[in-house]
């Protein structure tokens, strides 16, 4: 790479950054005060550019383009304060991650109304008046409007920072980034602030997307690709770290774009074609930065929480009514392929229920036993119907073999993540799980020879003795079963009683000579081989795997289907994954807009049943035994 080519590539870096800055700000800003994992921050950024494309046509390409950016970004602040009102400030009693899952909903909203208003196809805006052309720069040719964007960075940061430090409201803000418990008591109305702070964000998340529309169409992926990104910044930058998300944005925008301008490689007669790495360069970034300071660049350890109303309810053994409902689902669950073989699909649907409940039931043993929360649990359901298929095809072993020796793979895979991640904890620990996911994902999508690349690999077909649908249902049954029971009985042993003291007390934990650290690692390792399992018997069920089954949206999946039941009941996540996945099969059958459909159904889930479905049930059981 010439030396001109190398200065026009960190050019490119700084205007990437400048759009990554102004969401990632704004996530910061939520994030640092409201400690809401605002899955729904990419949608204002989406909503941020197909605003901007509406008012630009209505106002004019001339003297309105500008205009029509402000107002875009105003408007999607003004939807952002909407959304705090009527949604989340319902919701603050409940649980902060059952918070990310109403944040989750809200996005299947705002996509499928964005669909509704604006159609499928991409739609590309004008080109920005006044900066359409380009300027010489070392001899290459660099887009004016680019330049601009590299402005524009360093001006939000230097204004954001007179509001937060030259105001009482920063003060206030910078107040509660620390120690949001503390400005409660002090007599700030906290629901104004969160309000104030939630729009402010909304609006610099609109800001960059209305920026954007002279770069690149406005899309309906635009809301996933970009909260990733922006996650991975406020985490490497410091959370609530103003100036630290800018030092991110930065890093990673240069590294992607370097890694762009190098290319392919020889080295050592080794190809090596950096270009694919800008599909995981950030999230290689987060992980070394967690590893090596766990609470971000310029972010400070957080303060830990005064409330003590979510301390977690001791298990309990099934009582006699759980019991008697597990044996009729039992004989509901044997008896279905007869009383539903006219209806064949009904079969190919419950296999799918059932690998959902073993998923969610190995994600659950770690967030709610163990207190570790997991972005990235997809990894291990991947790892696990990867292994079946390669086994099968690549090793020869037979589908018995690769099906029972696919979960071990799965947790070689956790040995390995589980050890960096269980040294973080909180919103880190469950960032650096994503890391991991993702570069396990980036390797799988880009491994053509040997994983199929983003084609995945086909022709996973069971042994012929479980080529009948209803044979395999049985299998599965029984290993599902088998693997539910497991955990749950893990739980209840001596091991489990450490896992649960590790996560309430961990200096009583620690003083009675509990090795905390590799409890969790070997709980991060039992998790892993349950959700492998899954991921095999659904590869197997399939008879084809792609990439997506480690996909970001497959680990939110999980976290949706672990939430939605309840986190705190052993039963939660089964039921949460039998409700989630049905819903999903049922209403994408039903309408073009199902994703709308779904993510009301879940709102609506949400504000009736803030502990979960299967809390809720357990709660109105304690209060009928109460009276």
């Amino acid at each position: 790479m010439t030396f001109s080519a190398f200065i026009v590539q960190l050019l490119n870096g700084l205007a990437g950054a400048s759009s990554l800055f102004l969401v990632a700000a704004g996530l910061s800003l939520i994030f640092g005060v409201t400690r809401i994992v605002n899955f729904a921050h990419g949608s204002f950024f989406m909503l941020g550019v197909y605003i901007a494309y509406t008012l630009v046509e209505k106002l004019g390409v001339g003297l309105g383009f500008w205009p029509a950016l402000a107002l875009s970004a105003l408007a999607v602040g003004a939807i952002g304060a909407a959304v705090e009102v009527l949604l989340l400030r319902r919701i603050y009693r409940a649980p902060e991650l059952f918070q990310l899952l109403a944040t989750f909903a809200l996005v299947l909203v705002i996509k499928d109304a964005a669909l509704w208003l604006w159609g499928p196809e991409d739609l590309l805006g004008p080109r920005a008046p006044g900066l359409q052309g380009s300027v010489d720069i070392l001899g290459r040719r660099f887009p004016t409007y680019d330049l601009f964007l590299i402005v524009v960075g360093p001006v939000v940061l230097g204004l954001l920072w007179l509001l937060l430090t030259r105001t009482r409201w920063g003060t206030l803000v910078r107040a509660a980034t620390q120690d949001r418990e503390m400005v409660g008591a002090l007599g700030v109305n906290q629901a104004w602030l969160f309000t104030s702070v939630f729009a402010l964000g909304a609006m610099l998340a609109g800001l960059g997307g209305a920026l954007q529309l002279p770069r690149e169409p406005a899309s309906l992926h635009l809301d996933l690709l970009t909260i990733g990104d922006a996650f991975v910044v406020v985490v490497v930058g410091g959370m609530g770290s103003i100036p630290g998300a800018y030092v991110a944005a930065l890093l990673i925008a240069e590294i992607k774009a370097l890694c762009v301008g190098i290319g392919q490689v020889n080295a050592f007669g080794i190809d090596f074609n950096f270009s694919k790495l800008t599909l995981v360069a950030e999230f290689l970034v987060m992980a070394v930065v967690l590893v090596w300071r766990p609470w971000g660049l310029m972010g400070k350890p957080q303060a830990a929480t005064r409330n003590t109303t979510s301390v977690e309810p001791p298990l309990r053994a099934a009582g006699k009514p759980l019991l008697m409902a597990a044996a009729a689902l039992a004989i509901g669950l044997l008896a279905l392929p007869v009383a539903t073989a006219g209806s064949p699909y009904v079969t190919v649907l419950a296999i799918d229920l059932l690998t959902a409940a073993l998923f969610a039931a190995s994600l659950h043993f770690i967030m709610g036993p163990a207190g570790m929360h997991s972005f990235g649990h997809a990894a291990y359901f991947g790892l696990g119907a990867y292994a079946g298929a390669l086994l099968m095809l690549k090793a020869g072993w037979p589908m018995e073999a690769a099906l029972l020796g696919a979960p071990l793979v799965a947790g070689l895979g956790a040995v390995v993540f589980g050890w960096f991640c269980v040294r973080l904890s909180g919103v880190y620990l469950a960032m650096l799980t994503l890391a991991f996911a993702q570069i396990v994902w980036s390797i799988t999508f880009q491994w053509d020879d040997f994983t199929g690349g983003s084609n995945g690999i086909t022709g996973v077909w069971p042994a012929a003795w479980l080529g009948d649908k209803t044979a395999y249902y049985f299998a599965t049954l029984v290993l599902v079963t088998g693997g539910v029971l497991a955990l749950r009985r893990v739980l209840f042993s001596p091991f489990g009683l450490a896992m649960r003291a590790g996560r309430d007390s961990p200096l009583r934990a620690d003083a009675i000579g509990i090795d905390i650290k590799k409890v969790q690692w070997l709980a991060f390792v039992l998790a892993a081989v349950a959700a492998g399992l899954a991921g095999s018997l659904y590869a197997f069920s399939k008879g084809s795997i792609s990439p997506d089954s480690m996909a970001v949206g497959k680990s939110v999946d999980g976290l949706v289907m672990v939430l939605l039941g309840g986190v705190q009941t052993l039963t939660g996540p089964v039921v949460g994954a039998v409700t989630f996945t049905w819903l999903q099969d049922t209403v994408a059958r039903s309408t073009d807009y199902w994703r709308a459909l779904l993510g009301g159904i879940v709102l609506l889930l949400v504000l009736a049943f803030p502990q979960g479905i299967a809390g809720f049930i357990g709660q109105l059981f304690d209060r009928r035994k109460a009276v």
